[in-house]
């Protein structure tokens, strides 16, 4: 456990070992056991790279409670995880939410980024994805309760989404502020079947950083969650290829 100012604790796992090293950043109401997680841990392993996996405050294993959370919260748990956690430049994967915090790490530690690889990373979704969704009764709840609740695709507990993951989210968008100043070698796989995150973004994210070495796998029939077998494996080959790339 990393305790932060306050009491707050932030549950993690890492592996010791040669860099750059890889740090895994979830997505919205998911955790650090998840199988895009553990197979990047055994790629790491197997290479003898150092690897950090960690849940932000709200979610798995940390203290909190999820309602009480937002993207700047859990960009403030990232950014911490990096600075106490790790050592020298590092690989940044975030899947799908945490893409947006991939984004948003790198630009407040830049010289800490060797490369990131987003998986359906969803930056904006807040304002871009969520809140267009929501209809007029469900927009008032939120204003008069601070919440509502919306169901999940997955058949898991229903997403809550609160005023203030809204109104946070709304002071952290990065896809409408022109070019990014992130200028490392950025890798996104996209399912072109997602139903939660469009495909296009992965073409704002490209169009947004000034970085020109992006790549951009599409996967036809792919999902969100990508943690097929054949996704684990191509989610595997990229971050190994871009550690061949970066390594020093």
């Amino acid at each position: 456990m990393l305790t932060r100012d306050g009491g707050a604790t932030i549950a993690y796992h890492r592996l010791s070992g040669k860099g750059p090293g890889v740090v895994f950043m979830t997505g919205f109401m998911s955790d650090m056991t998840g199988s895009k997680a553990l197979a990047l841990e055994e790629l790491c392993k197997a290479r003898g790279q150092a690897f950090l996996r960690f849940d932000y405050r709200g979610h798995g294993a940390s203290s909190d409670s999820f309602r009480n959370g937002c993207i700047g919260d859990w960009a403030e748990d990232a950014i911490l995880a990096l600075d106490e956690l790790s050592e020298g430049p590092q690989v940044l994967v975030g899947s799908s939410m945490g893409g947006w915090i991939m984004l948003l790490t790198a630009l407040a530690r830049p010289l800490r980024v060797a490369g990131l690889v987003g998986i359906a990373p969803a930056p904006d979704f807040t304002e871009n994805l969520i809140w267009p969704e929501l209809t007029e009764a469900q927009r008032q709840t939120v204003a008069s309760q601070g919440f509502v609740e919306i169901p999940s695709q997955y058949g898991e507990a229903p997403y809550l989404i609160t005023r203030r993951l809204i109104e946070d989210g709304r002071t952290h968008l990065l896809l409408n502020k022109g070019p990014l100043p992130i200028n490392v070698p950025v890798r996104i796989i996209q399912g072109m079947e997602d139903k939660d995150v469009p495909w296009k973004t992965a073409l704002a994210i490209q169009n947004a950083v000034e970085s020109q070495d992006v790549e951009i796998t599409f996967v036809k029939n792919g999902g969100h969650r990508l943690s097929e077998p054949e996704d684990l494996s191509r989610l595997v080959r990229t971050v190994a290829a871009l550690l061949d790339q970066v390594e020093v």
